[in-house]
């Protein structure tokens, strides 16, 4: 098994609707929402982390292969290998590769080999950076919700949900280690990143959040990108 390049993906997500992604804090500070997003701890500034991308985009490629029936909903591992061949096994293969596995599995791994993407974090661009500032605009919005009584249509358990408005966008990198034996995982990565434009980045999709656009810096890939179709 031998590296034979490096490539880099590069461009931006650009939202088309509110993105929330969740920083986990527990914490209850007077006047603050229920769900924070995730930001830089000395900018304050929101990002996208590599993982929540990563996460996501491997997650929709797994439900694609239809290998869930075999993991029972976990994560594709090695043991599936096993117990598929032809185009499923690839797929699997596919999803390995480019996104590893975990340490605690312990079969030969001598067919799969480093994981081969690597997902950085993804800061707000210098444009949305720039335009928020120009405009004294805030980085995030604080979203109102709650649920409607069926029987005496009103509203109840109101909730606030912070966001990165619409319109607004974050630049990213991935990169991935081509070996000499591998299939085009490129276009296989490409075919995951379509998947999300279709679906949803973040927290709350079904009520309309994280959906997102990518555009590429190499106008060749955007082109590529453009032709993607993931379910046909």
């Amino acid at each position: 098994m031998k590296l034979v390049k490096i490539i880099n993906i590069k461009g931006r997500i650009i939202l088309e609707s509110g993105l929330h992604i969740g920083a986990g804090d527990t914490e209850m500070h007077i006047g603050g929402t229920d769900n924070p997003v995730v930001t830089h701890p000395h900018t304050r500034e929101p990002y996208i982390p590599g993982s929540s991308l990563k996460g996501k985009v491997r997650s929709l490629l797994e439900l694609r292969s239809g290998l869930m029936s075999r993991t029972g909903g976990s994560p594709v591992n090695t043991k599936v290998l096993q117990q598929v061949n032809g185009d499923e096994r690839q797929e699997a293969l596919n999803i390995l590769r480019l996104f590893g596995v975990s340490g605690a599995d312990n079969d030969d791994m001598k067919e799969i080999g480093p994981t081969r993407a690597s997902f950085a974090d993804c800061s707000l661009s210098k444009s949305s950076l720039d335009m928020a500032r120009a405009n004294n605009w805030p980085l995030t919005e604080v979203k109102s919700e709650n649920t409607i009584d069926r029987i005496k249509g009103v509203a109840s358990n109101p909730r606030f949900t912070e966001r990165v408005p619409a319109g607004l966008s974050f630049d990213f990198n991935i990169s991935i280690k081509e070996m000499a034996d591998d299939d085009s995982l490129v276009d296989f990565l490409l075919q995951g990143l379509k998947l999300l434009e279709l679906d949803a980045l973040g927290g709350s999709g079904s009520r309309g959040y994280g959906r997102v656009r990518f555009e590429f810096q190499d106008e060749s890939l955007q082109n590529k990108f453009a032709a993607v179709s993931p379910l046909a």
